[in-house]
């Protein structure tokens, strides 16, 4: 009798089955896309910690354009070509939470109306994944939009991910979508696991506090925050003790551990 080989068309991974319920925002065409100016877009992300970043094309989600020190802190012997490898180092446990991220992301970006201005929003959560020491660890992951088509539908973003194991250890379970190049847009966003939500923030800071603690954890001066915000040296040191007594702080360390923990950052 003679065999017959039958052949299994490979199922697309469930994040990537999220995106396909998105159509009017995700874009899934296959089209060859331009390098995005990774330079220019780091200039809006905070990284304290070690830090890499890569290019996802949502047409095939494929990843390309790798910082280098991705192959270090997981312990790779090559540079990850499809979203699935990157997925593979999330912990098992997370992977839920990521995918519902994901959709609340995008619920939020059609709630606001955001598909005019989506290369101006950041979105960003936290996971545990695998390193080169074999463990798992906390990471946060902040995703920029690059490029969309003619009908503003999303086609590549830049995503950065940062080893904040050293900074806490606790995930917020919070998803947040920020504005970037001046954009004012906050907010946040609690994952509800199993119909329970997680303990809400003990401390509620302003839009002008949220603004200057972002400021804090990207390493800026007084002086700086002042130019970047537009407002005194003074209002700036004003609004940094205010911030540090709110938040039962006594430095800008402790107060980055706690605001990631709360969901600010």
């Amino acid at each position: 009798m003679e065999k017959k080989h039958l052949t299994h068309a490979k199922k697309p991974h469930p994040l990537t089955k999220v995106w396909n319920d998105y159509p009017e925002i995700l874009q899934n065409d296959n089209r060859i896309l331009p390098v995005p100016a990774i330079e220019h877009l780091i200039g809006e992300i905070f990284a304290p910690g070690k830090f890499y970043y890569y290019v996802i094309n949502f047409t095939d989600s494929t990843i390309c354009n790798h910082h280098e020190d991705i192959l270090k802190i997981h312990g790779l012997h090559k540079y990850p070509e499809h979203l699935k490898e990157i997925i593979d180092l999330i912990h098992p446990d997370d992977i839920d939470f990521v995918m519902e991220a994901e959709r609340m992301s995008i619920e939020k970006i059609k709630e606001i109306n955001g598909f005019d201005y989506q290369q101006e929003l950041k979105t960003s959560y936290c996971f545990r994944m695998r390193t080169s020491k074999g463990n798992y660890e906390l990471f946060h992951h902040q995703a920029l939009h690059t490029y969309k088509d003619e009908n503003g539908r999303l086609l590549q973003a830049v995503n950065i991910h940062t080893n904040i194991e050293h900074i806490t250890h606790q995930n917020s379970y919070i998803v947040l979508v920020s504005g970037t190049n001046g954009r004012e847009d906050f907010h946040q966003m609690q994952w509800m696991e199993h119909g329970k939500p997680h303990e809400s923030n003990p401390v509620i800071f302003t839009k002008r506090e949220v603004e200057i603690i972002n400021c804090i954890a990207k390493g800026y001066s007084t002086g700086e925050i002042s130019d970047l915000l537009n407002i005194s040296e003074e209002t700036v040191r004003t609004h940094r003790k205010n911030i540090l007594r709110k938040s039962d702080c006594r430095n800008s360390s402790e107060l980055i551990k706690k605001t990631f923990e709360w969901g600010y950052l």
